[in-house]
């Protein structure tokens, strides 16, 4: 059996892999869900100072007092930033790495490097308009479509997102190299995603790459599908 952690994207947090979670569990694996500092049930701890930083450690700290070892380690959309940095803090840890229609940017890049200028002006007008300009609202259901029956709930559960972290760059060591079993899981059904980049990348690296037919939220509307992907990715 293996360990699985599973780490939610931008406005998201744990409540978002329920299905995923209880799947695999049933199946006997070790499953974490760690919802990121700031957002979901810890959006009482939002504030400015939170960025991706505070997000890489939220789950190295995770594996380092959980003890985990040979680790799944997967990241959603924004979770594809955290995942890889934090990899590369302890890549002796991590036995596969799933990237679920996720960022992955290069040392030295953030999100918003890696986003068309049009996207990342969007995301800080929405802050400057509805967020105090540190903080970015949720990008709604209809636009990751996301299937009808959930649509509604994903929307009312996304919380705030603060801005710093799609604004700071990912620092890489080089341990991330180390970890060899990868995973690059799309979903093309989410019109005007900016994933096909890492996708096409992922390929040319030799990464084992996946594409499911949904939109954005894979474990929303494909969770039977992808525990099945993830289930994969760990052998």
């Amino acid at each position: 059996m293996s360990t699985f952690v599973l780490v939610h994207g931008a406005w998201h947090g744990s409540w978002c892999w329920k299905r995923v979670r209880k799947a695999l569990q049933a199946q006997g694996h070790e499953v974490f869900t760690p919802t990121l500092t700031g957002v979901g049930e810890r959006s009482h701890l939002l504030s400015p100072q939170i960025n991706l930083e505070t997000h890489i450690l939220d789950v190295v700290n995770l594996i380092r007092w959980e003890e985990l070892s040979n680790v799944v380690l997967c990241g959603h959309s924004y979770g594809g930033i955290v995942v890889r940095g934090a990899a590369d803090r302890v890549p002796e840890r991590i036995g596969a790495l799933v990237y679920l229609d996720a960022f992955v940017p290069e040392d030295g890049q953030s999100l918003h490097d890696t986003l068309p200028p049009e996207q990342r002006n969007a995301q800080r007008e929405a802050a400057k308009m509805h967020g105090d300009g540190w903080k970015v609202p949720p990008i709604t259901a209809e636009r990751f479509n996301v299937n009808a029956k959930d649509a509604a709930w994903m929307d009312r559960q996304c919380t705030m997102q603060p801005l710093a972290t799609f604004d700071q760059p990912l620092r890489l060591s080089g341990g991330i190299d180390a970890v060899k079993n990868v995973t690059y899981i799309v979903a093309p059904r989410f019109e005007g995603s900016p994933f096909g980049q890492f996708y096409e990348r992922a390929k040319a690296k030799g990464w084992k790459t996946l594409s499911l037919a949904c939109g954005h939220d894979v474990m929303l509307d494909m969770p039977v599908e992808l525990t099945a992907a993830l289930a994969e990715a760990a052998r």
